[in-house]
């Protein structure tokens, strides 16, 4: 099943207060600038992971998803569990969402 905006908005929720933090201020700190909102970056991300393949694959379970800023864009790292020993995957890094 792909995956959803909400599913990585709840994966970047589970990595702690200061990773859905970084998305808020980065949106917030631009002002007058428009960059994305937490819930467009969540929805691109989701879009992105489901065209690499990893929404549909049945044995990942995403796990988290850790936001770092790196002004001006931000770093994004997936937590995917593999396999019936949940075996902890990490994306390669990836950045976007700045000033574009």
């Amino acid at each position: 099943m792909a995956l959803t905006r909400q599913q990585v908005r709840e994966a970047v929720e589970r990595a702690g207060d200061e990773h859905w933090q970084a998305l808020i201020k980065h949106h917030e700190d631009a002002y007058p600038a428009s960059r994305p909102t937490p819930g467009d970056v969540c929805r691109a991300e989701a879009e992105r992971l489901n065209e690499l393949g990893l929404g549909d694959a049945e044995d990942l379970t995403l796990v988290e998803t850790r936001v770092e800023r790196t002004d001006p864009t931000l770093r994004l790292v997936h937590v995917f569990a593999y396999g019936p020993r949940q075996v902890h995957l990490l994306t390669e890094p990836y950045e976007g969402y700045g000033d574009d």
